[in-house]
């Protein structure tokens, strides 16, 4: 799927340009209010003459029709509340996000938009570094992710921190239902009023995170977050898309995590910037520095990421919460040396454009599939397929043909 997504993209990028119709509606991005039937915000994007710069302005006033009043009146409670750090406000907008209804898409993107110049108004604030510290977790199913999770979590609100927890749990590949138990496994984090736990469903997308994960952290954020943990689903050794929208990737593998050819194998071990050894207590701690010896070892091979931080390997046991405070403290480590060099920031800017292209990706590929051309044809073809009379190949570059030609 992914091969036949990109070589869409590079079908369609081979045809003409097309020639979008200037738009004269005013559209005008300025203090962040909505007056009337205008949008406006305060962003770098636009500038005070927003006419007379039509690249990006037209395109904005194409993709966001005018807002009704019982809509503006929607946005601006959404957004007065999740600046003002309110909980329900946060959980409403996320869902805003994540709908798929065509309007309600347009109203979240733009309620996007104001809380991105609130956190670039922060940012600067700041010095230009970021507010809020993003970590992802990942690893096999069992290896006590929100166990340490809710460890972790009352520690650092403890510390004044508010940490919000973005846990994505796996769909079933039949029903699609997903039974969210991530937030029920956390009982006391989520009665902590400095926490903000927000299950979500896989929906089947790979790499164990949502297409709009990375939108809920910048709610998040703008809430006042300042500790934003992922937990992702478990995930094999090749999945790791969390990876790609948090400034530290956390693996956390259980003390009978494999040996140390497991932990050599190219995959997600090469992403972590931190391997936790869960789960060791009792019987399990001479298992469990027997994998800290050995992961150790396997990381020494594998080629650096970053100039400024070398990954480590530490045990910790979420039950009696030794190693805990070390496992933060090598966190801090890493925010602190990659702040430093300026690699978080870069790694940021990065980021945006990799998620930028998978949804075009995504989209392009659900444009494709609607398209009558293809939709006439696409029945003939698969049973052609399934018979056995042409190859996919061949099917996928006829179906690309009556896509391009109509």
């Amino acid at each position: 799927m992914q091969w036949f997504g990109l070589s869409l993209l590079r079908r369609i990028s081979s045809l003409p340009s097309l020639t979008v119709p200037s738009v004269t509606r005013t559209c005008c991005l300025h203090q962040g209010v909505f007056t009337g039937s205008h949008i406006c915000y305060q962003s770098t994007i636009l500038g005070p003459s927003c006419q007379q710069r039509r690249g990006v302005s037209t395109a904005l006033g194409q993709h966001i029709q005018d807002l009704s009043g019982p809509e503006q009146r929607l946005l601006n409670k959404l957004y007065e509340g999740l600046i003002g750090g309110q909980r329900a406000s946060l959980a409403e907008s996320i869902t805003l996000v994540e709908t798929q209804h065509p309007r309600k898409k347009e109203l979240a993107q733009v309620l996007l938009q104001r809380v991105l110049a609130h956190r670039r108004e922060q940012e600067s604030r700041n010095g230009g570094k970021p507010v809020a510290f993003r970590v992802g977790l990942s690893g096999p199913p069992g290896a006590g992710k929100s166990s340490f999770i809710e460890v972790v979590g009352k520690m650092l609100t403890a510390r004044g921190h508010k940490v919000s927890v973005l846990a994505v749990d796996p769909s079933s590949c039949t029903t699609g239902g997903s039974l969210l138990g991530d937030k029920t496994r956390m009982t006391e984090l989520s009665r902590d009023m400095n926490a903000f736990i927000r299950p979500s469903p896989a929906s089947g997308t790979l790499g164990g995170v949502t297409r709009t994960t990375n939108e809920a952290i910048v709610l998040c954020e703008g809430a006042g977050y300042d500790i934003v943990l992922v937990e992702t689903v478990g995930v094999g050794q090749s999945e790791f898309a969390v990876a790609d929208m948090v400034d530290m990737f956390v693996l956390l593998i259980p003390p009978a995590g494999g040996d140390e050819l497991q932990g050599i194998k190219r995959g997600i071990i090469e992403r972590a910037d931190l391997v936790v050894v869960t789960k060791s207590d009792g019987d399990l701690v001479v298992p469990a520095r027997r994998i800290q010896t050995e992961y150790t070892s396997a990381l020494k091979l594998l080629r650096r990421q970053s100039k400024s931080w070398n990954p480590k390997v530490v045990r910790a046991s979420s039950h009696t919460s030794e190693g805990i405070p070390e496992v933060w403290a090598k966190m801090e480590s890493y925010r602190d040396a990659m702040l430093a060099s300026g690699e978080l920031q870069g790694r940021r800017r990065a980021q945006q454009k990799v998620w930028m292209w998978s949804l075009i990706q995504e989209n392009v590929l659900l444009h494709f599939q609607n398209h009558p051309s293809v939709r006439d044809a696409l029945p003939h073809l698969e049973a052609r397929v399934t018979t056995g009379a042409i190859s996919p190949g061949l099917a996928a570059d006829l179906l690309l043909k009556a896509f391009s030609s109509s």
